[in-house]
Formats: C-alpha cells, structure tokens, sequence
C-alpha cells in the first residue's frame, strides 16, 4: 500500500510505510527539532507585525523566522514535516499533541515582507486565513518568539 493525500492531510494505507522523515516525531512536552527552511533565511530578525482580514493587526518579536510557520500554534513542542523547501516559499506540515495542527506556507517577497497561507485545526475548530507579515523595527523591550 502506499501514502495518499486526502483534504490536505497524509493518510497512511494499510501496509504502507513510514516515510523517515515522520518516523521520528518531536517528543512530549520537548521542543521541536531545528529546521532549516531556505526561504524563510532571507527574513530579517525583529518586529513584526501579522496582518489578518477582519482582525486587529498582530505585533511579535521574532529572533528566528521559523516561527512564522505556527502563527496558530505559538507553542514549543509540536512535530513538523517539511513539505516544499524553496528558495522563495516554504511549506511546513505541523501537529501539536492535545493542539490540533497546521498547514502554512510562507512565501517570502522581499527580506522585510511575506505572505504566509495556514490551515488546519485549533482549539477543535477548523481554521484557514491568509497573513500579510511585515517587520516594522527592532524588538526593543519584547521578548523575541523561540524558535519552534
């Protein structure tokens, strides 16, 4: 049997399996294993702020741009598969024990400016919206975003 893709998420088929990259999920409660996503190394460190359609813009000090990939799920601890690594848009699977999970892509424009896409599951609610991310200046007084 083999892996197929239904509504945006892998499903194993019976006799199928695992690709070695989701062998090794992250460990309870642990954080998550450094991941290198080409795209997001051109954004800079600092102050951003997250534009979402019909919500009160969204400011967050980020030390390392990774984190963009869980605007959902600001939380340490959450496995993640790398699903497209390119060098102007990455695309990360995530899931976050007791959490729920996400989809997000990040498409990086220019060093200061990204669109990042996201779906999935928060708070047992299905959720899917589109980011204008734009950093504003340094982090100051705030305490930038761990690196997920």
């Amino acid at each position: 049997m083999a892996w197929s893709w239904r509504c945006g998420v892998m499903v194993l088929m019976a006799g199928a399996t695992m690709p070695a990259a989701m062998a090794d999920p992250a460990p309870p409660g642990g954080s998550a294993a450094p991941i290198s996503l080409t795209a997001l190394q051109q954004l800079e460190a600092g102050l951003w702020q997250l534009d979402v359609k019909g919500r009160a813009p969204r400011q967050i000090c980020i030390a390392d741009p990774v984190a963009l990939v869980q605007v959902e799920h600001d939380q340490p601890g959450c496995s993640r598969f790398v699903i497209a690594n390119g060098p102007r848009s990455s695309t990360v699977h995530y899931s976050c024990q007791r959490a729920g999970w996400g989809r997000t892509t990040v498409r990086v424009e220019t060093p200061r400016t990204a669109v990042i896409q996201t779906q999935g599951i928060s708070r047992n609610a299905p959720f899917d919206y589109i980011v204008e991310a734009r950093r504003i200046g340094a982090c100051g007084g705030q305490t930038a975003a761990r690196q997920r």
